[in-house]
């Protein structure tokens, strides 16, 4: 890392131990996740317990796919998840380029509207929405959880503070003076300064869309699961497995890795990127 005086900085020893600790912290949880689901119930409920994986992932698994449709619930979960990620990601990058930089009648009142419905909590509104899905009879199909998921008031929220300080009212007084209209701004001109924040929200968004239980739960059925309903089948009985639900658990972590991986140097652009302007 270099100063603004051109000299290298380099951290101490102690701030390296802190990181390291902070490393191990933050990526325990998934090793003992992978641990739990190699070993047998039996194995865990010793204490104390092994720190070791185990030899029955495999079977850990098979157990897993047996006991849930798991293929169909990561497959469903995949598509609800990357349909409500592009959704979001273009719907609040409209949005948000619309109240950073477009001029129109009641603009600061539409986004105090917007930024006020952040307020209200998510429930109240499941049984209105349920009765509407149910009056188009999309109950049990993946619709019902898509379109509802489609914007979001953080979303838009998000992307007009960025696009506030990344975006020059300069380029867009240049692209105008050329003649461009304001849909070729927006895919010219915001689009690729408006990257790395699109990154975030999209991480953000498919993250939350593939953890979300609660509407799927109530709008799906187990015979067309996304993983978090599916993961709700594993482990049944008097004594609950818990190898095998933490199996299910690594297989329905998996892609939101490589997810993370796939945007994961846009998503530091952006945080570098916010800094330095901040």
């Amino acid at each position: 890392m270099t100063s603004r005086a051109g000299r290298t900085l380099h951290g101490g020893k102690l701030a390296y131990a802190i990181l390291v600790a902070a490393v191990l912290v933050s990526a325990f949880p998934f090793y003992w996740t992978i641990v739990a689901a190699s070993r047998s119930n039996a194995d865990l409920a010793q204490v104390p317990p092994s720190l070791l994986p185990g030899p029955n992932l495999l079977r850990n698994v098979e157990a897993v796919m047996e006991e849930a449709d798991i293929g169909l619930a990561l497959l469903n979960s995949l598509i609800v998840s990357g349909s409500v990620t592009v959704g979001t990601v273009l719907c609040c990058t409209l949005a948000g380029f619309a109240f950073a930089k477009l001029r129109f009648k009641g603009r600061n009142a539409l986004l105090a509207v917007t930024v006020g419905t952040m307020m209200i909590p998510p429930q109240l509104g499941v049984i209105p929405l349920f009765m509407l899905i149910a009056e188009l009879q999309w109950v049990n199909q993946l619709q019902s959880v898509i379109l509802p998921g489609l914007v979001s008031a953080f979303g838009v929220f998000f992307m007009r503070q960025f696009l506030v300080q990344a975006l020059p009212d300069e380029l867009i007084e240049a692209a105008r003076v050329d003649g461009a209209s304001t849909a070729r701004v927006f895919w010219s001109i915001v689009v690729p300064v408006a990257r790395p924040g699109m990154a975030v929200l999209g991480l953000l968004t498919f993250m939350a869309a593939w953890n979300d239980f609660f509407w799927p739960i109530v709008a799906l059925s187990s015979q067309n699961p996304t993983v978090q309903v599916a993961l709700r089948q594993l482990g049944g009985g008097y004594v609950h497995d818990q190898s095998v639900i933490m199996a299910g658990t690594l297989l329905g972590t998996l892609p939101v890795l490589l997810v993370f991986g796939l945007l994961g140097r846009q998503i530091v652009g952006g945080i570098m990127q916010g800094a330095v302007k901040g």
